[in-house]
C-alpha cells in the first residue's frame, strides 16, 4: 500500500476503527488507480508525491459529497499530472 491505514485515518481526521471496513478497500484501491491515471506503478516505493496524492484520492473517496469536493478534484488533478512527468523521467 503507499499508504497505510494509520496515515489514513490521519488524512481522514478518524480517530477509531469504526470505519476501517469502508477505509481498507479505498486505500487498496488508490494503487491501481495511481497506475492506470500515471502509467507508473508507485506501490513499490515510498514516494512523497504519490503519498500525498493518495490522501488527496482518499479524502475524495471517503466523502465526495463534501463541500471541498471540486477543489480536491483540482488538486487530484494537478498532482497527476505531475506524478505522470516524474513516472515518465524515471523511465528515461
Amino acid at each position: 500500500m503507499i499508504i497505510t491505514i494509520e496515515e489514513a485515518r490521519n488524512a481522514l481526521r478518524i480517530d477509531g476503527e469504526y470505519n476501517d471496513d469502508i477505509i481498507i478497500p479505498l486505500i487498496e484501491s488508490i494503487p491501481d488507480y495511481l497506475y492506470l491515471t500515471t502509467g507508473r506503478d508507485w506501490e513499490d516505493e515510498s514516494n512523497p508525491l504519490a503519498q500525498t496524492t493518495a490522501k488527496f484520492v482518499l479524502q475524495l473517496w471517503f466523502d465526495p459529497q463534501t463541500q471541498d469536493s471540486e477543489r480536491l478534484k483540482r488538486t487530484i488533478d494537478g498532482l497527476l499530472v505531475s506524478l505522470t512527468a516524474l513516472g515518465r523521467s524515471y523511465n528515461g
